[in-house]
């Protein structure tokens, strides 16, 4: 039985990751930092998976920024893999924590690097890395393995010195470690403070009566969206190659925050119209009613505007390719989030003069997956 090591188990990716790896046989090890309350929603199903014809999974304390907890962990398990998900991974909240952000993501990867070097752990290893790396300059549209980086966030600065440490240590130590470029993957496990999270949950919330309206920043930001539980395949595919390597992961085709909130809308039954420009535009429904609003402090200091990534590398060396379209990732999100939401509340959503539903159609509420 193969062992692994995820850093970052309780987040989305470490979450789906560690379905996969459990689903293929592995033992597999999940680090989490102790808290005084439990943050394991997202592996709670999975807590007590240990099947005949499935692997185990087993939770070890530990922090990226405490090496004697890495050593301990990896000394004991001497893993196979490790794949290092853990991180600070909010732009924004790296702007307003730019020290811890640069421990965990920068630091925090140099420690993991060091603590299975000097182990002399035969692991491979694969290091999530960010679009964020990017400064989005349409010149270099869209981004590939060679396009320069140019980071424009403490988060992307912090990564950044993540990608290069780990180069440096496979280039230097003969270490197989591979930079998987991440571009954004979103799901129904994504946190509700990133903004697609924010806009399905928040849809959920006005439906329910717990707020009037949903608050953003930059509506005109693009960005490269795909479906998270996909991508951590790639990952996988990552260490199952002969030689290290870096790779894109994204989809190659770009929407806006401003589509994901119509596109979401739309999904309950609600079609959104703007007015107004800057700082006053809003989103209302039918009957005038605000349901999208702009807060100035919703603005990065230094906003990434466009990001797109070419995987074309990716879909040849490890033929992998995503699955889900822009639409159906929304669409997924909104089932999920607006499940267990009364229709009638949902029809509200839309003012009066909402079109009647076509025969046969379900609640998106209620629909599953096909």
């Amino acid at each position: 039985m193969k062992k692994t090591i995820i850093t970052g188990i309780t987040g989305q990716d470490g979450s789906y990751l560690a379905e996969l790896l459990l689903a293929k046989g592995y033992e597999a090890h999940g680090i989490v930092r102790r808290a005084s309350t439990f943050n394991r929603s997202r592996i709670e199903h999975i807590k007590d998976f240990d099947l005949e014809d499935h692997g185990r999974l087993i939770l070890h304390y530990g922090d990226l920024v405490d090496m004697a907890s890495l050593l301990a962990i990896f000394s004991e398990v001497r893993p196979d893999e490790i794949y290092n998900l853990a991180a600070q991974s909010h732009v924004q909240v790296s702007f307003e924590t730019p020290q811890y952000t640069s421990q965990v993501d920068a630091l925090g990867v140099l420690n993991v690097l060091e603590a299975a070097r000097v182990l002399k752990l035969p692991a491979k290893i694969y290091q999530a890395s960010t679009s964020e790396l990017y400064s989005g300059d349409p010149a270099e549209t869209p981004q590939n393995e060679l396009t320069p980086f140019k980071p424009r966030s403490p988060y992307g600065v912090a990564k950044l010195y993540g990608f290069h440490i780990a180069r440096i240590y496979r280039e230097s130590y003969g270490m197989f470690i591979s930079n998987g470029i991440l571009f954004n993957h979103e799901g129904e496990r994504r946190g509700e403070s990133f903004v697609t999270r924010k806009i399905t949950q928040g849809i959920r919330e006005i439906a329910l009566g717990k707020r009037d309206a949903i608050h953003l920043g930059n509506l005109d930001a693009k960005r490269d969206w795909g479906y998270a539980k996909e991508y951590v395949e790639a990952m996988y595919l990552m260490l199952q190659q002969p030689e290290p390597d870096d790779y894109i992961v994204a989809t190659g085709v770009q929407h806006s925050v401003r589509e994901f909130c119509e596109e979401a809308f739309k999904e309950a039954g609600v079609t959104i119209h703007w007015e107004g420009k800057g700082l006053d535009e809003k989103g209302i429904n039918a009957e005038g009613r605000t349901l999208v609003g702009i807060d100035p402090k919703f603005y990065r200091p230094n906003e990434v505007r466009s990001l797109v990534g070419n995987s074309s590398k990716t879909q040849k060396v490890l033929r992998w390719k995503p699955k889900t379209d822009f639409k159906e990732l929304v669409r997924i999100m909104m089932r999920h989030d607006l499940a267990g939401v009364p229709e009638e509340k949902i029809k509200a959503l839309a003012g009066p003069g909402r079109p009647p539903r076509p025969a046969g159609a379900e609640s998106p509420a209620r629909t599953k997956r096909k």
